[in-house]
């Protein structure tokens, strides 16, 4: 369930994802990109599951749609971004997802609690640190409302969020794991939020999209996540 759930928040933020290309005049290619995404998806949840090398597969679609679309030379823009769409929703997607089933599967729920709980941490100590101490703006240019102060913050609301949850439900992990886990995805999850910003500034939009009314898209929902999930994903996959 908690895999079926997470590819229906990623479709969705796909498709936002489109939105925000045709924003700047980009017609992405949905009947390949949509595939592609599904395809790299599986690839990280269920490793082998495919049976065959999608990738060749893959890139001889998304070539040959360019010349599907005949002697429009965007084609060629069109399919660099499709293929970013893919990535960037099924296979970071993947890894989110892959946390529920990984070995042993038992500690699939709490690996997922873990990263949702660094990120709701990290956000909500960056949050207070930032209105109440914030001087230095991180990055002006692409989010103007995050400060140097917010993101210090942030990473110890990671740190502490990851030894809670560790405590909670995953004692195996050593905690100077668990303190290096909180600390990388709460860096991570920065960074997504960072390039998520970049695309809507870039698009022109202040919100991914209103599947949420008020609190904006899916993506503006999934961002962090995306970005921190690999970290747990690389983790469990071959460190713990």
């Amino acid at each position: 369930l908690a895999v079926t759930l997470v590819a229906a928040a990623l479709a969705v933020g796909l498709r936002e994802f489109s939105s925000l290309l045709r924003a700047r005049g980009i017609r992405p290619m949905q009947r390949v990109g949509f595939p592609l995404a599904a395809a790299l998806f599986l690839d990280v949840v269920a490793p082998g599951w495919l049976g065959v090398p999608f990738a060749p597969l893959g890139a001889l679609l998304l070539l040959t749609f360019t010349l599907w679309r005949g002697a429009d030379f965007e084609s060629v823009s069109a399919a660099a971004a499709t293929l970013l769409g893919a990535v960037y929703l099924g296979a970071l997607g993947g890894t989110i997802a892959a946390l529920r089933v990984l070995d042993p599967v038992g500690e699939g729920a709490w690996r997922l609690v873990l990263l949702l709980g660094i990120i709701v941490f990290s956000d909500t100590f960056a949050f207070f640190v930032g209105h109440a101490a914030g001087r230095r703006r991180l990055l002006p240019g692409i989010s103007p409302g995050k400060s140097v102060e917010g993101a210090i913050g942030g990473l110890v609301g990671g740190v502490l969020g990851a030894l809670a949850i560790r405590h909670l439900g995953l004692p195996g992990v050593p905690a100077v794991h668990a303190a290096a886990l909180g600390a990388a995805v709460a860096v991570m999850g920065v960074v997504g939020d960072l390039d998520e910003s970049l695309l809507k500034r870039w698009a022109g939009v202040k919100d991914s999209g209103t599947f949420f009314p008020g609190h904006g898209g899916m993506l503006d929902r999934l961002d962090s996540l995306l970005f921190g999930a690999p970290v747990l994903y690389y983790y469990f996959q071959y460190v713990h």
